[in-house]
């Protein structure tokens, strides 16, 4: 398992897959980020009816796709056939949902980094991180850089653990409840994620004290950029690639 001690990921991450410029989770955006610098990505996995790992944010469809309604409970040959990408421009349209096993292609071409963030349909989340983690366990194997598996559920977490132990993985943190700090240790986690406005000095020493990296999202202004690289972060997510020089960073 990849320990903080040899962390092989880049400090700048593109949020999922540069998509602002291009349709997100889609590999439109990935390219466009890699041809912006970008060696490391965030995207969303979700399952379809018939459990295949694909990349899409929202429980439903109609927000960045051709379609309506949930997106789990579609198959994948109804999802693939959707369009992705004309919400977002004319130059987009036909873009397609890629599935994990394609992004995975992608990444390992370019020798770049990913970050899996388990996006689980309401109700799935113990089943979407097995397979999830099942599935990346294996398009990663024998890989130098696994891919970083992170959530907001724990479930998701635990499962991925069970599925696959070796893949290393991160709690999402939108708010400080009582209990994160040790939820993450009971998860074996090798980082924190936070939303960039709860980051400061104390939290950063407990996260990087407990020997975990100590990452941030989503971090789209060049001062506030300024103020977490100040404060030593580990990473920073970032909808704004073109405002930041991943290579300065």
């Amino acid at each position: 398992m990849t320990s903080p001690a040899d962390w092989p990921y880049p400090r700048w991450v593109a949020h999922r897959g540069a998509g602002k410029l291009a349709p997100e989770n889609t590999l439109a955006a990935f390219r466009q980020g890699a041809a912006l610098g970008y060696r490391a990505f965030e995207c969303d996995v979700k399952l379809s009816a018939d459990g295949v790992p694909f990349l899409l944010h929202d429980a439903t469809l109609q927000r960045t796709t051709s379609a309506t309604g949930t997106a789990g409970e579609r198959p994948w040959s109804e999802l693939s056939q959707l369009d992705a990408g004309s919400w977002h421009g004319r130059q987009f349209a036909g873009e397609p949902l890629p599935t994990l096993t394609g992004v995975a292609a992608f990444i390992q071409q370019n020798g770049l980094a990913l970050n899996i963030e388990i996006k689980p349909t309401p109700g799935l989340e113990t089943l979407t991180g097995r397979v999830v983690a099942e599935h990346a366990a294996r398009l990663w194997a024998g890989q130098s850089m696994p891919p970083l598996l992170s959530s907001f559920r724990p479930e998701c977490l635990l499962a991925a653990r069970e599925a696959a132990p070796q893949l290393p993985r991160a709690l999402l943190i939108d708010t400080l409840e009582a209990g994160w700090f040790e939820m993450a240790a009971s998860l074996g986690c090798v980082a924190v994620v936070t939303n960039h406005q709860l980051m400061d000095a104390a939290l950063l020493a407990r996260v990087q004290g407990a020997g975990w990296r100590a990452l941030v999202y989503t971090v789209n202004e060049p001062v506030e950029a300024q103020r977490l690289l100040a404060l030593g972060i580990d990473g920073l997510i970032t909808d704004a690639v073109d405002r930041f020089a991943p290579a300065a960073g």
